[in-house]
């Protein structure tokens, strides 16, 4: 493929990044709204958070369905489409009267809008348009934005419920959606180069050679650990936090300087992704969690203590997605790179459940959230070994790629 100019190449990253703020800072504001909703409409806390846990459930169930149309019809139409389904899903959010109807909006309806109008979607689109120079500065950039979005929309919607009320931020907030749809307007790929069809790999063979291929499930299983310690760092940090008996905004902070780290880690594993084999990276990235959180269960938990490690954790956050996704391009190609990201995504949402139901378990059994660490610990060992036999060649130019 012609390399873009790099004006055009700015701009193109730039939406894109925007792109992925928007979709992440309106996704993550939805627990803002469990108070109000549920004490307005008498549901129970429960009920509503069903309905953002089968979110993240069909999140990744629907990536790779995603992921496909992407690949076959464009980033942009999938990430468009994905804005009016954020703006439906947000909708049918606010006039939802019944729990039943809202968990269809807010669970369904957004689950796949999340998955057409996120991040996967969006860095494999980017990814496939700009030349490889620029690729791993892009995903990186791509992720940072997403936390940059974090930070942005959700005390935006905050200050909203404090003032407007919870109706007219859910309005704002579907309406602030649809902002991704000229935004994704650059995300348009050029025509791809005709090619007889005996001579193109299709969706179908080129899953087939992925399932086949070990690496693709050394990258899916590490995703898997990845997905795990981020979705147990989310939901339970804070709980873990107040059952050291410190104050409520201590686990606040927490997360929210997670957040900003994550910012600098995304960034710098885009750089590095682009000037270091992205095989080591993982390695060093994984191995760093499991010392990292084992430095912490060894000391005192202090308001001290608690931030350094959130900041630290925030340098490995999302670090892992740069690495990935240029290894998933490396092995397989960018023809289908959505698809079978998309399949190596469903493994980080797995994973994910799996974080935030066990961490929850693992308190009910023992009254303490020790085990479920440790079990972070050991889960960031095998990461780290299942990655090293992870092949990281150079970029295939299999026939019918657009590389």
């Amino acid at each position: 493929m012609t390399a873009r100019p790099a004006t055009t190449a700015a701009v193109l990253i730039t939406c894109g990044v925007l792109c992925a703020a928007l979709a992440m800072g309106l996704r993550n504001s939805f627990g803002l709204f469990l108070a109000p909703m549920t004490e307005a409409n008498v549901w129970t806390a429960s009920g509503f958070s069903f309905a953002i846990a089968l979110q993240v459930l069909l999140n990744g169930v629907s990536q790779p369905i995603c992921g496909q149309l992407a690949d076959r019809y464009g980033g942009r139409a999938v990430v468009m489409g994905g804005a009016v389904l954020y703006a439906i899903g947000i909708l049918g959010m606010l006039m939802a009267s019944a729990l039943g109807v809202f968990t269809f909006f807010a669970g369904v309806v957004m689950g796949v809008a999340v998955s057409a109008a996120g991040m996967p979607v969006i860095i494999a689109t980017l990814t496939r348009l700009l030349p490889e120079s620029h690729r791993g500065r892009a995903v990186g950039l791509g992720t940072a934005g997403s936390s940059f979005g974090q930070f942005l929309v959700v005390p935006l919607a905050g200050i909203g419920l404090g003032t407007l009320g919870w109706e007219v931020t859910l309005a704002l907030m579907a309406a602030t959606a649809l902002m991704m749809i000229p935004l994704a307007l650059p995300l348009a790929e050029p025509p791809r180069p005709k090619v007889a069809p005996k001579d193109e790999e299709t969706a179908r063979q080129a899953l087939s050679r992925a399932l086949r291929t070990p690496s693709f499930w050394y990258l899916f299983f590490g995703f898997f650990v990845c997905g795990l310690h981020i979705s147990f760092l989310t939901t339970h940090l804070p709980g873990f936090v107040h059952y050291c008996g410190l104050p409520v905004a201590v686990g606040a902070g927490a997360i929210g300087l997670i957040g900003l780290f994550n910012i600098g880690g995304s960034l710098a594993a885009g750089e590095l992704t682009q000037r270091w084999k992205r095989r080591e990276l993982l390695v060093i990235i994984y191995a760093a969690r499991g010392v990292l959180i084992t430095g912490f269960m060894l000391v005192p938990k202090t308001t001290t203590t608690v931030m350094i490690f959130s900041a630290l954790m925030g340098l490995l956050y999302l670090s892992t997605v740069p690495p990935t996704v240029a290894l998933v391009a490396r092995n397989f190609g960018t023809r289908w790179l959505a698809t079978i990201f998309g399949l190596v995504f469903l493994g980080h949402q797995l994973g994910g459940f799996t974080g935030a139901f066990m961490g929850g378990v693992v308190l009910d059994m023992t009254g303490s959230y020790d085990m479920m660490w440790w079990i972070g610990v050991g889960a960031s060992a095998f990461a780290a070994l299942v990655h090293l036999p992870v092949k990281d060649p150079p970029l295939p130019k299999p026939a019918g790629a657009t590389a």
